[in-house]
């Protein structure tokens, strides 16, 4: 029995522990597999892009766990608040008015600057507006966020269907999460965002235990729901937005992520479970890119593959709660 208790008293740390090496073993593996020519280039060429993926698998992993949080619904992912259809309608947008070589044109810092923007703009304003009032009902700012979605993919759409198909197809291109086209710049500014609001949310770590009791009871126990929803609803935008304007949008990855991360750590406590899943998010791209380019050499984007996964654990998320 105090081997037993042992055992499980340390499995966080073991979980946490070997989760870390594999996800090493990924990162080195990606690194060095395969490489051809000088050191020189390929260093910093890969270096890039596996920095790119593991900052978009923290922020969508962080961002997804606490989503789930705030909504109480293991179901639900910040993408039905209509930011990855706002990004989709920007890119429509830019190569409809001024053609895809002019958007190419577009400095990349810029661009992303833009977007950032725009999505935590769009954000906050849904914020503002549905959640500080006297309702403060944050069903009420998902529903409208995902009839605006709906909305921004039927403009994107009209949009589509009339544009030139040379047009069409550079679009296309980037509709998809990418890791290829990551400039070093934007990715600096992106680590920096993360970064900034990861410290923001650190400090909340236990209250977000809390909010997992309910709204009642968080608010009996002396947390101040709205602040604190609202702090998280904005750490929840700035990360989205940041990942989704950086490589693309990825709708399932983030849903895929949490389910492996509650299922494996077995635990709801923060502590543990974002970090838990944003190593499984690391571990997914990283080892799911080293195996696409390097072992199959299959020329498509990993990002279909995933959300192709993340799809079908949506589907067997809404059937398995439909059966309780």
């Amino acid at each position: 029995m105090p081997a037993l208790r042992d055992t499980i008293r340390q499995w966080p740390v073991t979980l946490l522990l070997a989760l870390t090496v594999l996800g090493a073993l990924a990162s080195l593996a990606f690194m060095t597999v395969g490489a051809k020519g000088p050191w020189s280039f390929v260093l910093p060429f890969r270096g890039t892009k596996l920095a790119a993926m593991v900052l978009v698998a923290y922020a969508i992993a962080v961002s997804t766990i606490l989503f789930q949080t705030v909504t109480a619904n293991r179901i639900l992912t910040p993408s039905i608040m209509g930011l990855d259809t706002l990004y989709v309608l920007i890119q429509t947008s830019l190569v409809f008015v001024i053609g895809s070589s002019g958007s190419v044109a577009l400095p990349p810092s810029v661009l992303f600057l833009a977007q950032v923007a725009a999505m935590i703009g769009f954000s906050g304003i849904l914020y503002v507006c549905l959640f500080s009032g006297r309702a403060q009902s944050l069903h009420l700012v998902v529903l409208v966020g995902l009839v605006l979605g709906v909305l921004f993919r039927s403009l994107s759409s009209l949009m589509q269907r009339i544009m030139a198909p040379n047009e069409f197809v550079v679009l296309q291109d980037r509709l998809f999460a990418n890791f290829n086209t990551v400039d070093t710049n934007v990715l600096a500014v992106a680590a920096l965002a993360v970064l900034a609001v990861s410290i923001f949310g650190w400090r909340m770590i236990r209250t977000f235990d809390v909010l997992l009791l309910g709204r009642d009871t968080a608010i009996a126990l002396g947390v101040d729901y709205k602040a604190i929803v609202s702090q998280i609803l904005i750490i929840v935008a700035v990360l989205v937005s940041v990942s989704t304007a950086l490589v693309g949008p990825t709708t399932f990855f983030g849903l895929l992520v949490a389910s492996l991360a509650y299922r494996i750590s077995g635990s709801e406590r923060h502590a543990l479970l974002l970090p838990v899943a944003a190593l499984i998010a690391t571990l997914l791209l990283v080892g799911g890119q080293l195996v696409l380019e390097r072992i199959f050499a299959f020329d498509t984007a990993l990002s279909i593959i995933i959300e192709f996964a993340g799809g079908i654990a949506f589907i067997l998320l809404i059937l398995r709660s439909a059966s309780r």
